[in-house]
């Protein structure tokens, strides 16, 4: 078993280091579902992307605005969402970890 809180200061370090602002882990792979840790260094984002078949972000720290078409959502510390079924951008507010759970196919 891997220690959350640890991974999450390990990879905030990494992404504070990266050119990209960004750093992330996969923490699961079984079938179509896979889990991954995001971590994004304030002001960093992920480009407009389109979505997997399914998809939710839980936020563990800090705080994220997916932007999309049909309106952005902000989560903080501890909130959740679907992800929209269109494409979509993540943009860190403050230094930011989350995971992401994606359904790859179904």
């Amino acid at each position: 078993m891997n220690d959350l809180a640890q991974l999450l200061d390990e990879h905030l370090g990494k992404a504070r280091e990266s050119k990209h602002g960004r750093s992330s882990e996969q923490l699961l792979h079984d079938g179509p579902l896979r889990q991954n840790l995001i971590v994004l260094a304030e002001g960093f984002k992920l480009d407009d992307h389109e979505p997997p078949p399914a998809a939710a972000v839980l936020v563990l720290r800090g705080r994220v605005r997916i932007t999309a078409a049909g309106g952005d959502v902000e989560l903080g510390e501890h909130q959740f969402a679907s992800i929209p079924h269109e494409r979509h951008g993540v943009t860190a507010l403050e230094d930011s970890a989350f995971i992401l759970t994606t359904v790859t196919g179904i």
